[in-house]
């Protein structure tokens, strides 16, 4: 059995290189201050961005192992949902460089919940870093350092996180620039399973489909992806450390945090997300987020 370090909060990662926590829904993790720290293989529940002058080889990313180039200080994008990193072998490492993870409930209710589709350097079909320039490097880095000092000079608040959501896109955007910079030298055609799986799930729902047909299976989604439902659930279960069935109940959980937070009670979130009762919405709320939905709305 692989160890594998549960990031369900920004927090849990810096508390294991034992970084400064900084704000419950941000944590930014300067690795020369740090540093020497063990590997971890990491079970994402967070975004995140890894900002390195070099990252430690044969990292493994879902299904793939990176391709790394030691002559580049690069990024490593995360996501929800994405298991990443190197088991803890009692190795301890240095590294130079910059860590920014971010809850989704930063994102919630803002503008930039709804743009996060477009930066797709955040996808598991995309193995690779993106390579900076030094250019890059001074811009990010120092994006970066300006949101720490945001952080530690005032204490959390809507203009906090108003501030914090601005620094953000303008990282992503930095980031979209790398990403379309490289675009060109990647296979075209190139995809793989976890992409499509994703893609089925947003068509589903944003068709309706869960209205008339309740939420989507995993029997469903191997057929439509054409595999068996065995082999379909141990592919998912090698790129993301969980089950498909987890992976579809995270998915359908994210679209009720964000109809709860645009103002939909619970009865209509279970409505919209295609739940025969509401009870059976609550639970799986809980199950997936430790809370009851008036407890997360409450928090």
């Amino acid at each position: 059995m692989k160890k594998i370090l549960k990031v369900d909060n920004p927090n849990a990662y810096a508390r294991f290189v034992e970084a400064p926590e900084l704000h419950p829904l941000v944590s930014i993790i300067h690795y020369d201050e740090v540093s020497p720290f063990r590997h971890s293989l990491n079970n994402y529940g967070v975004y995140g961005l890894f900002i390195q002058r070099q990252f430690p080889n044969l990292l493994s990313y879902g299904m793939k192992t990176m391709q790394l180039n030691d002559e580049n200080a690069s990024i490593i994008a995360v996501a929800p949902g994405q298991l990443g990193g190197l088991e803890d072998n009692g190795e301890r490492i240095s590294l130079s460089g910059w860590v920014l993870l971010w809850s989704p409930e930063l994102l919630h209710g803002t503008e930039l919940e709804h743009h996060m589709d477009r930066y797709q350097f955040f996808s598991y079909f995309y193995a690779d870093s993106l390579l900076m320039t030094p250019d890059d490097w001074h811009c990010i880095t120092q994006l970066i350092s300006l949101m720490r000092q945001e952080l530690t000079a005032h204490d959390d608040s809507p203009m906090l996180r108003s501030i914090l959501i601005g620094y953000l896109r303008l990282l992503l955007e930095y980031c979209n620039r790398i990403y379309q910079r490289q675009l060109s030298q990647d296979d075209p055609g190139a995809s793989d399973l976890l992409k499509r799986f994703h893609r089925l799930l947003q068509q589903y729902f944003s068709e309706g489909r869960q209205l008339t047909q309740g939420l989507p299976t995993v029997a469903y989604c191997a057929s439509e992806l054409a595999y068996s439902s065995r082999y379909f659930g141990d592919i998912i279960h090698k790129a993301t450390g969980s089950t498909a069935i987890s992976y579809i109940h995270t998915y359908v959980i994210n679209q009720a945090k964000s109809l709860l937070m645009h103002g939909h009670n619970v009865s209509e979130t279970s409505h919209l997300l295609g739940f025969n009762y509401p009870h059976h919405f609550t639970r799986l709320f809980k199950k997936v987020t430790g809370l009851t939905p008036s407890e997360y709305l409450g928090k």
